[in-house]
């Protein structure tokens, strides 16, 4: 009870709000670029997954799992540390005493575009197949090649058919750009760590911060519920 009397939230969100601001819109810019790495990347892999090239669908199929056997944490700090270190070596071979380093919001932004990537290339994959042959069929006697069929029918009706999955995704890429915090990404949670190491004011701190997650997910997630009805009435 004694800790409970000293609590001071009033101080730690005037002060922690600016802070807070800021590392918002770092975490929005990784969100970002993350995510619309993803949805490129998850085109791609559903893609080739569907290819006719054993060889390729092989090579696919091992870099989704080692990606979804690992955690996503692990995968950003491999980013961050261990892929410089690697692409430094690769390039001494050429050019002596090269050092290759990567900036830390990059490396977050590569890092969760290339994870969430991997899980919504099942999800556009499982799309593809759901559309009708027929569309394809009817495509290719008009004259299209069977490329253009796919991607001008089947993967722009697959796209929007995912579109709600999509939105779950995203929420979950917001909220997991926290995990930044571990490669020195100044975003809301190593903002918040600083915070609270220097003022002492522990639970105001990181309650703010977990109401600030709050506030970021829950209008997207009633977005995302929308999208879901319309899609089931135009389905």
């Amino acid at each position: 009870m004694e800790i409970l009397s000293h609590l001071d939230f009033s101080t730690a969100l005037n002060e922690l709000t600016p802070e807070l601001w800021q590392g918002l819109l770092i975490a929005l810019e990784a969100t970002v670029g993350g995510f619309v790495l993803a949805v490129i990347l998850s085109v791609l892999l559903a893609v080739g997954r569907l290819s006719k090239y054993k060889f390729l669908r092989g090579i696919l199929v091992v870099l989704l799992e080692i990606v979804r056997g690992t955690p996503l944490l692990v995968q950003l700090v491999y980013m961050f540390y261990v892929v410089p270190l690697l692409v430094s070596l690769i390039v001494q071979f050429f050019i002596p005493n090269y050092q290759f380093q990567l900036n830390p919001l990059l490396a977050g932004i590569l890092g969760l575009g290339i994870n969430y990537g991997c899980y919504l290339s099942e999800v556009v994959r499982a799309a593809i197949l759901s559309i009708d042959k027929g569309q394809t069929e009817a495509a290719l006697a008009l004259g299209y090649t069977r490329r253009q069929a796919l991607w001008s029918i089947v993967i722009p009706q697959a796209t929007r058919q995912a579109i709600p999955v999509f939105g779950n995704y995203l929420i979950m890429m917001i909220k997991d750009t926290s995990l930044l915090a571990f490669i020195t990404v100044n975003e809301l949670l190593l903002r918040t760590q600083a915070y609270a190491s220097q003022t002492f004011l522990t639970i105001e701190s990181y309650t703010i911060l977990a109401i600030a997650y709050l506030i970021l997910s829950l209008p997207l997630s009633q977005i995302v519920r929308l999208l879901e009805k319309r899609s089931s009435k135009h389905a």
